[in-house]
C-alpha cells in the first residue's frame, strides 16, 4: 500500500536511506531523459510519492540530498526546481588547448552525435519532432536578427539528443556543450567573410538531420549528422 501521509516507511534508518538514494537516481534519470529540464518545477512531494511509491518522508530525504548536491533548488513559496545535473567535481574535464585537441574533439562528436541521431530516428516521438522543428525555427530567427545563434544551435543539438530517449547520449552530449560552444564560436569568427552563405549551408545540414530523423531513417540521419559535424570541423580549419 502506497504511503504518502508523511510517516516514515520503516524504522530502520539504513533501509530508509537506501530508498531515498533510489529516489534520487530515479529523479536524476527523469532529468536526463529531458522530462525535467533546467529551471523546471518538480512535481509536489505528494505527486513524487505517488509516482515512485514512497512515503513523503523518503521523498523529503531524496530532495534534501539533491539540494545538497546542487541538482535541485528550493524557492520559497513556489516549490523545488531543477537547477543542474550533478557533476563529478573530482574528475577533470578535458580542455580544448590546441589544434590537436579540436581534431580529437570532433572525432568524439562524430562517434556520439552520429549514434544519437541514428537512435533518435527509431525512438523519436511526434513531440520530439516538434521540439526539433521548434528549436530549428528559433535558430533561424536568431540568425535573421544577426545574433551569435550559439545558444539556439546548442538547443537544437540537445533536442536531437533527447529524441534518442537514451539517458547516456543525453548526458554525454549535455556535458559536452562547453567545448561545442567553443568550437561554434570559433567557426563563426572564422566564417564571417562568408556569413550569409555559411548560414544557408548550415541550415540545410540541420534540416537534413531533422527530416531524416522524422522519416525514421537511421542511415540518412547518421550520414546527415556525420556530414554536418565533418563540415563544422572544416569550417574551423579551412575557414569555410
Amino acid at each position: 500500500m502506497l504511503e504518502n501521509s508523511g510517516r516514515a516507511e520503516a524504522p530502520v534508518q539504513g533501509d530508509q536511506l537506501s530508498r531515498s538514494e533510489q529516489i534520487c537516481k530515479l529523479i536524476i534519470a527523469a532529468i536526463l531523459r529531458g522530462e525535467l529540464a533546467d529551471n523546471r518545477k518538480l512535481p509536489t512531494e505528494v505527486e513524487l510519492a505517488n509516482r515512485y511509491g514512497a512515503s513523503r518522508t523518503t521523498i523529503r530525504e531524496a530532495l534534501s540530498r539533491l539540494r545538497s548536491e546542487g541538482v535541485v533548488v528550493s524557492r520559497r513559496g513556489s516549490g523545488n526546481y531543477v537547477q543542474r545535473l550533478p557533476m563529478d567535481e573530482q574528475q577533470a574535464r578535458p580542455q580544448l588547448g590546441s589544434i590537436h585537441d579540436v581534431e580529437r574533439y570532433y572525432a568524439f562528436r562524430l562517434c556520439v552525435e552520429v549514434g544519437a541521431a541514428q537512435i533518435a530516428s527509431a525512438a523519436r516521438t511526434e513531440a520530439d519532432i516538434a521540439a526539433m522543428r521548434t528549436a530549428h525555427q528559433a535558430l533561424n530567427r536568431a540568425q535573421l536578427s544577426g545574433g551569435t545563434c550559439v545558444d539556439e544551435d546548442l538547443a537544437l543539438h540537445m533536442a536531437i539528443a533527447r529524441a534518442s530517449h537514451n539517458p547516456f547520449f543525453i548526458s554525454t552530449i549535455g556535458n559536452a556543450l562547453g567545448p561545442i560552444r567553443q568550437c561554434m564560436e570559433l567557426a563563426q569568427n572564422l566564417g564571417r567573410p562568408h556569413a550569409a552563405e555559411r548560414i544557408d549551408i548550415v541550415d540545410a545540414e540541420h534540416l537534413a538531420i531533422i527530416q531524416a530523423i522524422a522519416d525514421g531513417s537511421a542511415e540518412r540521419a547518421g550520414e546527415a549528422m556525420r556530414i554536418h559535424i565533418d563540415n563544422a570541423r572544416q569550417r574551423i580549419f579551412e575557414g569555410g
